[in-house]
């Protein structure tokens, strides 16, 4: 499915009295997972033990 059609998709399943700001996010997280899963397929992602790492050093600041 192309960026266009992805968005056309999206504007026709929400709400008539939606605001562009609500449009606005739902398009920038759904391009957000796309970049995602592109890095992913490019051999770009985190293995599982160190986001374990990282996030315990988030959570004992």
């Amino acid at each position: 499915m192309s960026n266009k059609e992805l968005v056309s998709d999206l504007l026709t399943r929400l709400p008539d009295d939606v605001s562009l700001q609500e449009i606005a996010r739902e398009v920038e997280f759904i391009a957000g997972v796309r970049e995602g899963m592109a890095q992913l397929e490019r051999g770009e992602g985190v293995e599982i033990d160190q986001v374990e790492k990282m996030i315990g050093s988030w959570i004992t600041k």
